[in-house]
């Protein structure tokens, strides 16, 4: 999914006009010393004289510019996040590097990827974002919205949609590396953003110069799966992701009871059992919470319990919120007669400019994820995936596997979408995770993509959550160390955290 320079061959045999002259990124400063741009770039890269779509960029630069060792790229994931605003990675990062992001076409303040056209249209998205059903006439719902949010997406899309694959954002990406004037890509992906890099990889394996990809996704269950029947599997449960936040929830749980600090904590009772007991309650019905982090009050269901779990399980500090989340939740009334809207997960923490996004912005990663990735075309696959995967992890299992659901109906292809191959020598690439469990890029995803790119070593962090940067001592001076021009730390190397999810 990239540029590849004078005669590039994607994964779907097209060929790719050579690489166009590049014009420099003329920055302006703009919010807390940052400082932004917009760089035009082919709508389509077989037509790169055609329409061109807008990035938005920003630049965080380098404290020490007389000693600036050069640029690195960031990702925060999505796809659908913002991403211009790159975060400082590591003090002494930020002070040798200037970090740009980017907000990937359709997203955020670049090129917006249209389905509405009126507030009125949007309005269920409200009900069915991040949501999962649990009885038939849920199911049938949220089927029938998410069709008719796809088909305006398809109908108002334009021509963009047809082109928002990470095969065609890698692209983008190589012509931002050529703009700000860098042989070689230097680069940090989180999450979806190590697909990103997976894809650039494999399509430009002569420009990688560093890469580290924390929280790590398998790009082979991303975009196809490994068997030829693979396609009838939604992606989402592909990506196996719900066996990890079970796993993260019994070392969150085993953590609690060895912590006076954890709410949910009762010596003598066992958690497992506690938390399924919250299930089956949650099953016959909502209760009515004073939220102990919000204080605000409101009703709690099931999907609502299980949502905030997987959210609050990406980042191990958020233990102590959750547990006495888990407990008001646990000692709540039953609501009656109260009206049962979606709760709100709080968002996850971030530094830097505030960003918005939009429904519009989510979307637009929703079609590169079903851009993509292969995944079959009934939805009612879904339900008995779901089912399959609450077996293994209750809740989890229907939160992650409904994640996919707009492919079921998603018609629009791009063919620069990248399939593979995976594995073309590169520089050593660095890859980050979490080994007690990742609720979103599970650590067996991780494990196998060091053995299937062509040249990646695997850092261990042990603990759970979602992206290890920032978490460990031992990760940021080995990441660091890497992009500064440093070896990758030997394979089999695992870090500590530097305070546990009570500490």
């Amino acid at each position: 999914m990239i540029k590849l320079g004078v005669a590039a061959i994607v994964a779907v045999g097209v060929p790719v006009p050579a690489a166009a002259v590049v014009s420099a990124i003329e920055w302006e400063p703009c919010a807390n010393g940052y400082e932004c741009a917009t760089y035009e770039v082919p709508l389509d890269y077989h037509r790169p004289g055609g329409a061109q779509v807008r990035l938005a960029l920003g630049r965080l630069p380098a404290l020490d510019q007389a000693g600036k060792l050069g640029t690195i790229f960031f990702n925060p994931g999505g796809p659908g996040s913002p991403g211009r605003f790159p975060l400082p990675l590591t003090a002494d990062l930020h002070r040798r590097f200037d970090i740009v992001g980017f907000d990937p076409r359709g997203v955020g303040a670049s090129t917006p990827f249209q389905c509405f056209t009126d507030a009125a249209q949007a309005e269920p998205m409200t009900r069915i974002l991040g949501q999962f059903p649990i009885t038939e006439a849920e199911r049938v719902r949220q089927v029938g919205e998410t069709e008719a949010i796809t088909d305006l997406c398809e109908r108002n899309g334009g021509a963009l949609a047809g082109h928002l694959s990470t095969g065609t954002i890698a692209r983008d990406l190589d012509r931002l590396r050529a703009a700000v004037g860098e042989r070689k890509l230097r680069y940090y992906g989180r999450s979806y953003g190590s697909y990103l890099g997976e894809v650039y990889a494999n399509l430009f394996p002569d420009r990688v110069g560093a890469m580290v990809l924390d929280a790590v996704d398998d790009p082979v269950n991303w975009s196809t799966g490994y068997r030829p029947w693979d396609s009838a599997v939604p992606m989402s449960y592909r990506l196996d992701g719900f066996p990890d936040a079970q796993r993260a929830l019994g070392a969150f749980l085993d953590a609690c009871a060895a912590a006076v600090e954890c709410a949910f904590r009762e010596p003598g009772v066992d958690l497992q059992a506690k938390y399924a007991a919250v299930l089956d309650r949650l099953a016959g019905g909502p209760v009515a919470v004073t939220d102990p982090v919000s204080g605000v009050s409101t009703t709690i269901r099931y999907q609502d319990v299980v949502g905030r779990a997987h959210n609050a399980l990406t980042d191990a500090g958020r233990s102590v919120a959750l547990a006495k989340f888990l407990q008001a939740v646990a000692t709540a009334p039953a609501a009656v007669g109260v009206p049962v809207p979606p709760a709100a997960a709080p968002p996850a923490a971030r530094t830097g400019p505030p960003v918005t996004t939009s429904f519009d912005s989510i979307l637009g990663g929703g079609a590169t994820l079903c851009s993509d990735s292969a995944s079959p075309r009934d939805p009612l696959v879904w339900q008995r995936f779901a089912a399959a995967a609450d077996r293994q992890a209750r809740g989890f299992g229907s939160y992650d596997t409904y994640l996919s659901l707009p492919c079921a109906s998603w018609r629009i292809s791009d063919r620069d979408r990248y399939t593979g191959p995976w594995n073309r020598p590169t520089a050593p690439i660095l890859l980050v995770a979490n080994r007690q469990g990742d609720p979103a890029t599970p650590y067996s995803g991780a494990q196998r993509t060091a053995r299937l790119l062509g040249n990646a070593t695997l850092l261990t962090l042990d603990t759970f959550g979602h992206g290890s940067l920032g978490k460990s001592a031992c990760v940021d001076t080995a990441v660091t160390s890497y992009l500064t021009g440093g070896p990758t730390p030997p394979a089999g190397t695992v870090c500590q955290p530097d305070r546990g999810p009570f500490g």
